[in-house]
Formats: structure tokens, sequence, C-alpha cells
């Protein structure tokens, strides 16, 4: 086996979840060898570098050797070499760290203080004034 299609082959060695997702990755120019973008059905050989963009990160993958059958994730490195930067990695990471910071007030899940406030206000027992509103509209006492 020379060569591959590389859906097949970024599916094979589980860097996407489904062969779809892989060539929707290539259609959308994530997909990259050498600086320049690939269709689904580029043939890929050993030795080429394949640069996978996943926001905000593009990963960076050697070709060591190439199939078409989906393996165990024990055996993805005998077929692949991860040699993303290490900047990549700071940026992922950094991400991760400021997605709670840089989260709109009002947007997402309430936080705790927010979930406080909200009780505050709708907790019936903190609104009893001492008023008992007893209306009875049965009656016909006019």
């Amino acid at each position: 086996m020379n060569e591959v299609r590389i859906d097949k082959w970024m599916w094979a060695t589980r860097i996407f979840k489904t062969r779809t997702i892989a060539a929707e990755a290539c259609k959308k120019s994530r997909i990259m060898i050498n600086g320049v973008t690939v269709k689904p059905s580029r043939m890929i050989k050993v030795g080429e570098v394949i640069q996978v963009r996943k926001p905000p990160v593009t990963f960076s993958f050697k070709v060591l050797a190439l199939t078409e059958r989906r393996m165990g994730a024990k055996l993805v490195p005998e077929y692949l070499e991860n040699v993303t930067t290490p900047d990549q990695y700071e940026i992922l990471e950094m991400n991760k760290i400021s997605g709670f910071v840089d989260r709109a007030r009002g947007l997402g899940r309430p936080t705790k203080k927010d979930r406080r406030e909200m009780e505050q206000f709708t907790d019936p027992g903190l609104m009893d004034d001492g008023f008992d509103f007893d209306f009875d509209f049965d009656s016909n006492d006019e």
C-alpha cells in the first residue's frame, strides 16, 4: 500500500471520530500538507506532515505508516507521530483557562452568585410581610 486517501487515514488513526467529519474538515480548508489545503481524496505518502486545524490550535502529524482500517488507540503511535509544537499546546491550555473568565454576563450556566440572587428574588419565604390574603370567591356576600 503506497498511497491512502487522507480522509480515510485520519479516520483510521483516530484523528477524527468519523470519516465524514474528516472529509468535512478537508472541505472547510482545515487540513493542510506543506501549507496547501487538500481535498478529502488527496492521496498521502509515508513521511508527509499533515497540519490539522481544530481552532484555536493547529496540530501536526507525521505519517509513519499507511492504513485504511480503523485501529485501537494503542496501535495509533505506529502509524503517526505527533509533531505539534509546544506553543500550540500553550494556546490550548490558555484557551481552556480563559473560557470561564471571558464569559459574558447572562450567557451560559448561572454562577453560584447568580443563583443566590435569583432565589432571593423568587423565594416566597423572603417576601412574606405578615399580610394574610385569604380571598373567598365562592361566597355571595354582596
